[in-house]
């Protein structure tokens, strides 16, 4: 046999590079190599953000030829460091607070190290065997703690849009299938009056809500927001309001979406209200829970998610609060019946007979088809960790963002939106004399200029047309220092701005 110069060096045809007991050893010896670069990435990171632009990353790129293989691991190795690694986002960094990223546990990285070279398929058993159990364990486990009840079942998801959309599909399709005069609306279409159809979220929740809208052929016009109250949580007088609204226009609300953790401020809808109005009106309640979900592991904390036990589907993103590599996520329902509104059954993959026999192949609740096996992250991280030890981890960044909210509403040229609700704090450099435009314009400035000099990656965001910035914290290792620090260079970078205005401003005047 021709050999060749290493498992992933140039491959031969009698030798391609595949995982197999051929090339274990040379599975070892290259991973060994992978990991150790991450390593000393890792170990060397002293900033979030190299804070390159664009532009520059994109010159990376120039004379890269996709047709032209490196042929062995080194140089690859050494290329992707240039075009990747040096420039990344490094989300373990204390003073990245900017999105919903968190660093990840260690047993959630070593799953990822098993699951990844066996390449299970979940979508049925027959490809993934106890991997469907390990799932199902995991399903079965969120949904009591969530206090669904025994019918309760679910999936793994991709993340928090895809759990959103399968929400407002099955909440669409369990209407349809309701209608005396429809059979049901995947072998009929949508029913007649489906133009009148409506899905009810609070004005500032996630915007999959008016993405899945127009996926499932309703079109952005079907969401009607609610408004919030002055904590950014939807208001229940108004959802009645918008309610008799609907009945008095001849509308149709199929579902209200209630947020358990908004993206901007972490603001937890009145759930045990919410779904008292949903049971009153006969209405589909989804708890869409992709941020705060993490509260089910926090003894001190897992009150604010009460009501939550209501809800007909639930969101949970587990690579957000319960710090899991991405992708793993899971949607709930009260009534594993409702999931018959997502399968298809195929012969050559699940037919009925299967279903039948008892066989759970999971693409039966599913809307991917082949389905990674995310679910191994979080249970190994369960079974060596346990849930108490991340509820703590989501704990310290909830005290935290208290924390920095008592520090900045005390600094005189910061203003602050809100109490936090979780981890999240709103807030903007408010130094005296400057009109709402210049303000706009020296927030931006603050938020790139920390950035581009590496110093840290915050969020921004806009609230009543005005501009904010936004700490999103998910790193327990972040520090109030770290923040405090942080505040000193929005100080700085401020006064920069101002004093670079101030001919500007003073010629204007």
């Amino acid at each position: 046999m021709i050999q060749t110069d290493g498992a992933f060096g140039r491959p031969t045809r009698h030798a391609p590079p595949l995982l197999n007991a051929r090339h274990a050893e040379d599975y070892w010896q290259q991973a060994t190599r992978c990991i150790d670069l991450v390593r000393r990435k890792m170990a060397s990171v002293d900033r979030p953000f190299t804070g390159a632009h664009p532009e520059e990353l994109k010159r990376l790129f120039e004379g890269i030829d996709l047709d032209a293989p490196l042929g062995e691991l080194r140089p690859a190795l050494e290329e992707l460091e240039r075009v990747y690694l040096d420039d990344a986002v490094y989300f373990h960094h204390p003073r990245y607070v900017a999105h919903l990223n968190c660093p990840i546990v260690l047993p959630g990285i070593l799953a990822e190290a098993i699951l990844a070279p066996i390449n299970s398929s979940l979508d049925t058993f027959d490809q993934s065997a106890g991997g469907t159990f390990i799932e199902q364990s995991l399903i079965d486990w969120t949904a009591n703690r969530i206090g669904l009840g025994q019918d309760a079942d679910g999936v793994f998801t991709s993340g928090g849009t895809q759990s959103n959309l399968m929400a407002l599909m099955i909440a669409r399709d369990h209407y349809g299938a309701a209608l005396a005069d429809h059979g049901d609306n995947k072998h009929e279409g949508l029913p007649a009056d489906y133009r009148r159809l409506r899905i009810l979220g609070s004005e500032v929740s996630h915007f999959s809500l008016q993405k899945s809208a127009a996926i499932l052929g309703l079109g952005y016009q079907a969401v009607m927001p609610v408004a919030c109250d002055d904590h950014f949580r939807m208001d229940p007088a108004a959802l009645k309001a918008r309610l008799e609204e609907c009945l008095a226009m001849s509308l149709i609300p199929i579902a209200v979406v209630a947020t358990a953790g908004t993206t901007d401020f972490g603001s937890i809808d009145p759930l045990e209200e919410i779904a008292a109005l949903c049971r009153a009106h006969g209405i589909w309640l989804h708890v869409d829970a992709a941020y705060g979900g993490g509260l089910l592991c926090s003894r001190r904390y897992r009150h604010r998610l009460a009501g939550i036990e209501h809800a007909d589907s639930v969101t949970v993103d587990y690579h957000k609060t319960f710090f899991q590599p991405v992708s793993c996520s899971a949607f709930l329902v009260r009534r594993r019946s409702d999931l018959r509104h997502v399968t298809h059954h195929a012969d050559y993959l699940n037919p009925l007979c299967q279903a039948e026999a008892g066989t759970p192949d999971q693409v039966n609740k599913s809307l991917q088809t082949t389905k990674r096996f995310d679910a191994l992250k979080l249970w190994l991280t369960l079974r060596i960790m346990g849930a108490d030890a991340l509820g703590e981890m989501f704990e310290r960044v909830i005290d935290l963002a208290g924390e920095a909210h008592d520090e900045l509403a005390r600094h005189p040229a910061f203003e602050v939106l809100l109490d936090p609700p979780m981890s999240t704090l709103v807030f903007r450099y408010r130094p005296a004399d400057l009109c709402e435009t210049e303000l706009d314009e020296l927030n931006a400035y603050v938020r790139a200029a920390l950035s581009r000099n590496g110093e840290a990656v915050i969020a921004a965001t806009r609230v009543d047309d005005k501009r904010y910035l936004k700490f999103t914290l998910l790193n327990p290792d972040t520090r109030l220092e770290d923040l405090t620090a942080i505040v000193e260079r929005i100080v700085h970078h401020g006064r920069a701005w101002c004093e670079a205005q101030a001919p500007t401003r003073a010629a204007a005047s």
